[in-house]
């Protein structure tokens, strides 16, 4: 039986993928290759393709089209994929083409000159292009807030966790400050009489590079569809066909660089695995951010500090940057599990790193929901780096509210996905270990390929065919339950 109207919904977002496929590559390209003075004008251009995704989402044929579909007798898959596309009519069908392509021109501005200000500790500078993308932000906010009745943050958070809501957060992060500061002192305490030795580099740029390819091709990313590149900030982009990794190195320090890209390696497996058969409809992409970061934060918190998996790794690292005492697995550990507060939020340990993000949640609903203004975060960064961090960050932008790219690039409401995503991650690997109670012998064995088939089975190849709490139920058999996350903590640094 032919389904015509979901037949044609099928063409128009197949037509939206492959635009979304030419945004994403000019966006990576943005990021890592092109030359200064080719931003306005690649600005313009990928302004120019939202309109024109806008225009096609938002062409009243659509929702002729999608009411039709409802009444057509379609099977289960079909079904979800009806409510994937729906919801994406939903969210361009409440913002105006104008503010489409203002924020589109103002986050390519703000990105672009934020690449240099924030080397410069230039908050005047930055204030001055942000302002316009907080304004906007806050346009949108409203906007998906009315046809959606949720608060104008909600509304925003909505795009990256559909259907979770900042009360959910609030609890979720609530009962982590319950328990979590206890925790670090504890730690940090039984860490004072375990020094960990520091490497000695300098460590070239080319052989990190060539361990951290090395170490991608461990976690099996395909490099027939996939690349490793240099960015300001590491991210991974492209699409499931081409999936773009980037990072960034410092000479001094090759352990940040390595973990980042195991993080980003984590997004790129997801990304990869992704079921072709339906990747250009909406139901065949990502379920949400905190599932996608659930997919970095398993790669490089749960297996990329497990001390099984560092010790596998040691050869790769001797043989690439040379011996020495402290690469050796144990030290490796140690450095890998140090815990010790600091400022930047992206080379926090796995303690603290939560911290960072109820601070930046906290700051960004009250911006959004216009309690504060722009020029009001660097103060109130200040104060919550204090109570928090007990670190003081006053007159420090670089390294206070401007070292994240979020924010210049308008994505108000992802940052609560991170440590969604570290509570879902404890919570597949708790499943995996009830299911295959060896484990752990078999990653310190250097075997991954279980946590692989897991990931594949219940995360990757199911896409958003499910609503986030029912993946996650039929994934390990309950709701979320941030105690996998405490035990875990526990478990690894204080009874290990």
């Amino acid at each position: 039986m032919t389904h015509p109207a979901y037949a044609a919904l099928s063409a128009t977002f197949t037509r939206l993928y492959r635009l979304g496929h030419l945004s994403a590559i000019a966006g990576w390209d943005q990021a890592t290759m092109m030359p200064p003075k080719g931003n306005a004008a690649r600005g313009a251009a990928l302004a120019e393709l939202q309109v024109l995704m806008h225009q096609t989402l938002t062409d009243p044929k659509l929702r002729s089209a999608l009411d039709a579909a409802q009444t057509e007798a379609l099977d289960a898959f079909e079904q979800a994929s009806l409510r994937e596309m729906r919801r994406a009519w939903d969210a361009a069908n409440s913002l105006p083409e104008s503010l489409v392509e203002a924020q589109s021109l103002a986050t390519s501005k703000a990105e672009h000159a934020w690449r240099t200000q924030r080397p410069a500790n230039d908050w005047a500078g930055f204030l001055e292009n942000w302002g316009p993308v907080v304004a906007l932000a806050r346009q949108e906010a409203q906007l998906l807030s009315q046809a959606r009745g949720i608060s104008p943050y909600d509304a925003l958070m909505d795009k990256y966790e559909p259907g979770m809501r900042s009360a959910d957060i609030e609890r979720l992060f609530a009962e982590i400050k319950t328990w979590l500061p206890g925790l670090i002192r504890a730690v940090r305490e039984r860490q004072a009489n375990e020094p960990a030795r520091v490497p000695q580099g300098p460590f070239p740029v080319e052989r990190q590079r060539a361990l951290g390819l090395a170490v991608m091709q461990r976690l099996g990313f395909d490099f027939e569809g996939g690349r490793l590149d240099v960015s300001t900030h590491p991210f991974c982009g492209g699409v499931p066909e081409d999936v773009r990794v980037t990072t960034r190195y410092t000479e001094d320090d090759f352990t940040r660089s390595l973990m980042g890209i195991i993080h980003e390696t984590g997004h790129a497996r997801y990304e990869q695995n992704l079921p072709r058969a339906w990747v250009h409809l909406p139901v065949g992409q990502a379920r949400s951010m905190g599932i996608h970061e659930s997919q970095s934060l398993a790669f490089e918190m749960q297996l990329g500090r497990h001390p099984g998996f560092l010790a596998h790794l040691a050869p790769l690292l001797r043989e690439h940057l040379g011996a020495q005492p402290a690469l050796e697995p144990e030290n490796l550990a140690r450095l890998y599990t140090r815990v010790e507060p600091g400022l930047i939020r992206v080379d926090a340990d796995e303690l603290t790193y939560p911290a960072h993000i109820i601070l930046r949640f906290e700051i960004e609903r009250a911006l959004i929901d216009g309690e504060i203004e722009a020029a009001d975060v660097p103060a109130l960064w200040d104060e919550k780096m204090r109570a928090y961090l007990d670190l003081d960050t006053r007159g420090n932008f670089r390294d206070g509210c401007m070292q994240d790219i979020h924010w210049p690039l308008g994505a108000f409401g992802y940052f609560p996905s991170y440590t969604l995503g570290a509570l879902y991650a404890a919570q597949w690997f708790a499943a995996m270990r009830r299911e295959t109670p060896e484990l752990d012998r078999q990653i310190a064995a250097g075997e991954l390929q279980t946590v692989f088939d897991w990931l594949h089975t219940h995360i990757w190849s199911q896409a958003s065919l499910w609503p986030t709490e029912t993946l996650v139920r039929r994934a390990t058999d309950e709701a979320l339950n941030p105690a996998h996350f405490r035990a875990h903590l526990e478990q690894r640094y204080l009874h290990a």
